[in-house]
């Protein structure tokens, strides 16, 4: 699918975007291994999502969804059945690896694929800690999708994550709840902690100290009512979106401000972005609140260490609004990046190019110089939803229509996407 997009003179209103894809995710999969009907209201609208849905469907759990609203019965930790075909998480990272840590600990076999691209990412990360535990795994080329899972009684581990990442984590916490005994997951920096909040929220024991956290196993889990708060991530584009446009003023309603994703609002509130939050609340353990960001400029930054950790997902975006501040953006170690949906590293790069922005392609990084101008271009989203998404806000400034090939990647966690960047542009 082909989208054209004109520049915008400006951005503003409200909006209410979609529900948190990790949250719906992780609230999904707890919900069908615990007891009693869960509902969950807001759950994520993109395709990756739905595969988990459809994942969890497969092996037995029985649901009603309409539309944001969906109601798991949940059939308790020993209730999942083998299903009749391979499992298919599409595009899900976070499926996949996630709900490989309950799969590890069925008494049957089971296999999950995905698409293409999932098919190049590789699977060591959960691999390795599933095996410890006493999993029996098989993999492409001992690395890549489908993934063969012959499920085992599970012991507990203390494992120490190499690097940083909140799908690894989960699934080795998700794997715990099947052992009998306590599993610890030591991380080298701080990830995201919606898993140890959600299991929280279910009845499980979780105990963080500094960076271990230990899930007990063989929870008592129970079927809750719960909110998802709109995706942070989401936010990004539209918060990028507003920064960029002269007299932009735009509200995103009801977003999640977990501590551990927040990053991304001191980063840019760090470069002198407007941007304020007039109240918050706390929902199933989350907080939830109004982002105001009005149109700024920025001074540019550096993104390395933990903040490379804690920003993966908005690189994309941020290396658009980069080109437009004063000093520039570098980015370093992020070499993750490399194996997300594409190399997100080199596709940013090769999009910038194509609109006429200097950048330099590191091995772990880039580097944007500050103070450039977007031309209209023609560029590609890959197959990558935050490809798609981060240059339809770059289009919205370039100095002519802009054209946008594979803007369907969008819907794989924004469906309304470009209908909501729509609502807000002035382009007249």
């Amino acid at each position: 699918m082909q989208k054209r997009i004109a520049p915008a003179s400006s951005v503003s209103g409200g909006i209410r975007l979609p529900g948190d894809k990790s949250i719906s995710h992780r609230y999904a999969m707890i919900a069908s291994i615990a007891s009693g009907e869960t509902r969950i209201h807001n759950y994520a609208t993109g395709a990756d999502c739905h595969s988990t849905l459809a994942c969890l469907r497969a092996l037995g759990v029985e649901m009603e969804s309409s539309g944001t609203e969906v109601a798991i019965r949940g059939k308790g930790l020993d209730g999942l059945r083998a299903a009749a075909a391979d499992l298919d998480a599409g595009n899900s990272g976070s499926t996949i690896r996630m709900l490989s840590g309950i799969l590890a600990a069925q008494p049957f076999s089971s296999r999950i694929a995905g698409d293409e691209s999932l098919a190049r990412r590789p699977m060591q990360r959960i691999m390795r800690p599933l095996a410890e535990m006493g999993a029996r795994i098989r993999a492409r080329e001992d690395k890549y999708p489908p993934l063969e899972i012959h499920g085992s009684p599970l012991r507990p581990i203390d494992y120490a994550l190499p690097v940083a990442s909140a799908q690894v984590k989960t699934c080795v916490l998700f794997a715990g709840l099947f052992a009998e005994g306590a599993t610890s997951v030591t991380e080298p920096a701080r990830s995201r902690d919606h898993t140890e909040i959600a299991l929280r929220e279910f009845g499980a024991e979780v105990a963080s100290v500094g960076r271990r956290i230990t899930v007990t196993g063989r929870p008592s889990l129970a079927a809750r009512e719960l909110f998802v708060p709109s995706d942070l991530s989401s936010a990004a584009f539209f918060l990028a979106a507003a920064l960029l446009a002269p007299g932009s003023e735009l509200t995103i309603r009801g977003v999640g401000l977990n501590p551990t994703r927040s990053a991304l609002l001191d980063f840019l509130i760090g470069m002198g972005a407007k941007i304020r939050i007039p109240e918050m609340e706390s929902r199933n353990g989350e907080l939830v609140g109004d982002i105001v960001v009005e149109h700024s400029g920025l001074r540019g930054g550096v993104i390395e260490g933990p903040l490379t950790a804690a920003l993966i997902d908005e690189i994309p975006v941020l290396a658009v609004l980069g080109a437009t501040t004063e000093e520039g953006l570098i980015v370093k170690d992020a070499a993750e990046l490399r194996i997300k949906e594409t190399d997100r590293i080199r596709t940013v790069i090769d999009n910038l190019g194509r609109m006429g922005v200097q950048a330099e392609e590191l091995p772990d990084g880039m580097i944007v110089p500050g103070r450039q101008q977007f031309r209209a271009a023609r560029f590609d989203s890959f197959g990558d939803h935050r490809i798609a998404m981060a240059f339809a806000v770059a289009a919205l400034r370039a100095d002519g229509e802009s054209v946008i090939d594979g803007a369907e990647a969008a819907s794989v966690s924004f469906p309304e996407f470009w209908e909501t960047l729509a609502g807000i542009a002035d382009n007249g």
